[in-house]
């Protein structure tokens, strides 16, 4: 496939305004302009698509739709589920294998804990792999962790939680260290020292990439580490349906089912880290994610109904740069890197219309207000409405050979429907792309239930209502070795009592009470994409 001849027409005014584009400077939006147009345009501000949640510990907050009614579900086993016989036991049980899991087993065999990791598909499989565009780290003279904190902060509208922020930045350089002394190859100019670009919202240079396949080359890393771990017994195809307590609430395990047999055991253990990931696979608002297939919220479901609290579950990220043609690739993340190279968001009429690295929330509510208010969007054959991201512009900016040697990935992926990002521009429009909000934790990932620790996007507060570029891949690592070294510390003074689900019949007490129906069971596990008979 390749474009239409009514989208080569189009190409042409966008081709035909690069010399102007190329001597104007589109300025940044003031605070002012930014906030109005969050308020008018961006998906999290649609209070018709948000409702309170009836049940839990936070009863009240409002999320969207789609999240409430998971978070508001019948469980999958009841409150009399054997658990006198455990068919696993180990110190540490971590629950999803991404970047958090992984760093989190890694840190907690280095503190000598016994570590099982359980995880829904492949180890791997995760949003991490699909990260692309890069990892932030204050690493250079000219910046700081002071800097990279005030711009965290001010990326998330100054709603992000202090503590979390600090820990962040201060731990990133360690991070990047310890990476590259782990394996990873990161992109290096030829003087050997990081090669360093901008993301939006950021006032330095400081995203450390490995070209656009920034996640894969960390979970690579990561995952050969693990494998290479006597201490670490892995399962794949495994996922976690309800957290496990005991009398005095302590976290003493899981409930675990086989997806190849649907057999469903009691994992008892010390301690229990989540590291789940999001939940962009409840497509909010009827939005296309670039989510793996797993991404569905599972770790919100089991914490909060365990008991624990969550945080900033009325804010989701979509991605300003989502594929919009072709529609085989629909909401996959065209990286942010791009804009940062110098690709230009443009307009029907060739005109650019926003500033390229706007936080992302300012971003995307830009791309919806041009299609959407002021009607100069692109409108493809299947009536997605979408806008021009000017990619040719890159090499003409930065010269020859640019967005081959610095985008492979994404020249491939396009080139497979006959594309050539090189030569012309792409369509794009905002995708469901991260869950900004989460379980609440302290800085070294515990939350309100001992013994339950929380790290990587199925935690929140850390980066308020707007994350910023290269923050996730950032956050996974530092809070999922966080939550193993703290979780490898914790097991050692710990004394379990006997394992029960009280919360699950008072669970369903309280759906009762409200008047809940619970015809969802969840965690959902899998997203439905079937049609209804």
């Amino acid at each position: 496939m390749t474009y239409t001849p009514e989208l080569m027409d189009l190409i042409k005014i966008v081709e035909a305004t690069r010399p102007r584009r190329l001597s104007e400077t589109y300025p940044s939006m003031s605070m002012e302009e930014r906030d109005a147009v969050l308020q008018a345009f961006h998906p999290d501000y649609i209070q018709a698509t948000m409702r309170p949640i009836r049940v839990g510990p936070n009863k009240g907050m409002r999320m969207p739709l789609e999240l409430a009614d998971v978070m508001e579900g019948r469980p999958l086993i009841q409150s009399g589920f054997d658990l006198s016989q455990p068919e696993l036991e180990t110190d540490i049980l971590i629950i999803g294998g991404g970047g958090a899991g992984a760093s989190a087993a890694i840190m907690a065999t280095d503190g000598g804990a016994k570590v099982t990791l359980v995880t829904k598909l492949r180890f791997g499989d995760a949003n991490t792999m699909m990260a692309q565009g890069g990892i932030q780290a204050a690493d250079r003279a000219e910046d700081s962790p002071a800097i990279h904190y005030l711009d965290v902060i001010g990326g998330g509208h100054f709603t992000n939680y202090p503590d979390l922020v600090e820990a962040l930045v201060l731990d990133a350089p360690l991070v990047i260290q310890w990476l590259e002394n782990l394996g990873m190859m990161f992109d290096k100019n030829p003087d050997h020292s990081m090669m360093q670009e901008h993301g939006g919202g950021t006032s330095r240079k400081r995203m450390h990439s490995a070209r656009d396949y920034s996640g894969a080359e960390i979970m690579r890393t990561l995952r050969d580490e693990v494998r290479n771990r006597e201490d670490v017994t892995l399962i794949e195809f495994c996922v976690a349906v309800e957290v496990v307590l005991d009398e005095k609430g302590q976290a003493c395990g899981a409930i675990l089912k086989n997806l190849e047999t649907e057999h469903l055991f009691y994992a008892k253990a010390k301690a229990v880290i989540i590291s789940t990931g999001g939940s962009g696979r409840l497509h909010y608002q009827g939005f296309p994610t670039t989510n793996h297939y797993g991404a569905t919220g599972d770790g919100l479901v089991m914490a909060y109904r365990a008991g624990a609290r969550v945080d900033f579950l009325d804010t989701m990220q979509y991605h300003p740069t989502g594929a919009a043609y072709p529609e085989q690739i629909l909401g996959q993340l065209v990286t942010e890197k791009v804009r940062g190279l110098g690709a230009q968001p443009v307009n029907i009429k060739g005109d650019q219309f926003v500033y390229p690295l706007e936080p992302r929330d300012v971003e995307a509510a830009s791309f919806i207000r041009e299609c959407a208010d002021h009607k100069m969007g692109v409108t493809t054959n299947t009536g997605q409405p979408c806008v021009w991201l000017d990619t040719p512009m890159i090499d003409i900016i930065q010269g020859p050979g640019t967005i081959e040697k610095a985008l492979p990935a994404m020249v491939r992926q396009y080139r497979r429907f006959d594309i050539d990002m090189v030569k012309l521009p792409i369509l794009v429009y905002p995708t469901l792309h991260y869950q900004n909000g989460g379980v609440a934790i302290d800085a070294h990932c515990h939350t309100n239930i001992p013994g339950l620790f929380v790290a990587g996007e199925a935690a929140g507060g850390i980066h308020g209502r707007n994350r910023l570029m290269g923050n996730s891949l950032l956050d996974v690592t530092v809070f999922g070795r966080r939550a193993g070294t703290e979780a490898a510390g914790y097991i050692d003074s710990v004394t379990l009592g006997s394992p029960n689900l009280a919360h699950v019949e008072a669970w369903n007490k309280e759906l009762d009470a409200a008047g809940i129906d619970g015809a969802l069971q969840s965690p959902i596990l899998l997203p439905k994409y079937t049609r209804p008979q």
